[in-house]
């Protein structure tokens, strides 16, 4: 059992290392603050990211990165149409002993990894995507009937290409609901863009510093479970995921008109639990409103589902979600 003054000195580490965290992927990544800080923070909260964005917007470069400075074991699965569920779980072989004898051994796929990259998720199909989703919410997979833990801590970063969506395989709500976030990556600033083209068509490799290990992470992520958090701020997210159901009492007319179902209790859990993360980067050991404001979108983008309505009248879920923010009013100000 930690006591304060032991919270209040890795609070101080952390701060430290996030800086650090940033330095390191600012030699790669240019622009995308808020991708970076949403990435860090399920990194935090011990959850999963969908991240969606049109190709060639760094969102492999960024997930790799991250793994190399957190000096974390990282693997890419490329999903495909034709990707098995061994393909990713692992499977048995026969093996030959010296003395002739013969085995099955288990050989480990690309899930056993701290962080794991399942690059356009939605190609594969849904036998694929039920291992997955096995690993995303039990950190185990199955295999022969064998059950194998994966190694903690354990991140699933899925990527999504928005704009092509032939031969995929719409996720269902249940997998989409194990992710922590949903990440859009969007274009970069001129600028940005301009220091991207500068840097990457040079011969100039930056050499990156490994500045966390494993067990730091784990440990930063203990902290981040007891940040304590006001009942103020727990009914304000609560409140404001109901109010993302039609029917809801308060809910605005967006809603009302545009959504079929609204997000379940797991994302205000992540509301709460992202919350704290975020206060913990600022710097701060209390929860406030805006922490929760500020990951509204991410947490509940995937999670609340439009009607045919919305989409014929190009209402996005990202407008629907900052029409429930505004309708919700805190209990009292100064949190």
């Amino acid at each position: 059992m930690t006591s304060n003054a032991d919270d209040a000195a890795l609070a101080d580490r952390l701060a430290r290392s996030r800086d650090a965290v940033v330095s390191e992927l600012r030699k790669v990544i240019v622009g995308q603050d808020d991708v970076v800080e949403q990435t860090l923070i399920a990194l935090l909260g011990g959850g999963h990211c969908l991240i969606v964005g049109v190709p060639g917007l760094a969102k492999t470069l960024l997930v790799s990165t991250i793994a190399r400075v957190l000096n974390l074991k990282f693997n890419r699965i490329q999903f495909t149409p034709d990707l098995m569920p061994s393909d990713i779980t692992g499977t048995d072989i026969i093996q030959e002993d010296e003395e002739g004898g013969r085995h099955l051994t288990f050989v480990a796929g690309p899930l056993f990894a701290n962080v794991v990259l399942a690059d356009e998720i939605n190609r594969t199909p849904p036998k694929t995507q039920s291992a997955l989703l096995e690993a995303m919410q039990e950190r185990h997979v199955t295999v022969q009937g064998r059950t194998y833990e994966l190694e903690e801590p354990f991140f699933v970063f899925a990527t999504q290409n928005p704009i092509e969506l032939e031969g995929t395989y719409p996720l269902p709500e249940a997998q989409l609901d194990r992710f922590m976030f949903q990440v859009v990556v969007d274009y970069l600033s001129a600028a940005d863009e301009v220091a991207v083209v500068r840097g990457t068509t040079s011969g100039r490799k930056p050499e990156l510093r490994r500045v966390l290990e494993r067990d730091d992470l784990i440990e930063y992520q203990g902290l981040v479970r007891r940040i304590p958090v006001s009942d103020e701020v727990v009914e304000f997210a609560v409140e404001l995921v109901r109010r993302t159901r039609p029917g809801a009492p308060g809910s605005p007319e967006l809603v009302s008109r545009y959504v079929s179902y609204g997000a379940s209790v797991r994302a205000a859990q992540n509301l709460v639990l992202g919350g704290k993360a975020r206060a913990l980067l600022h710097g701060r050991a209390h929860v406030g409103y805006d922490d929760i404001r500020a990951l509204a979108a991410p947490v509940l983008r995937h999670r609340v589902l439009r009607n045919f309505q919305a989409q014929a009248d190009n209402v996005t879920v990202d407008q629907i979600v900052a029409d429930v923010v505004k309708s919700v009013r805190p209990a009292r100000s100064g949190i």
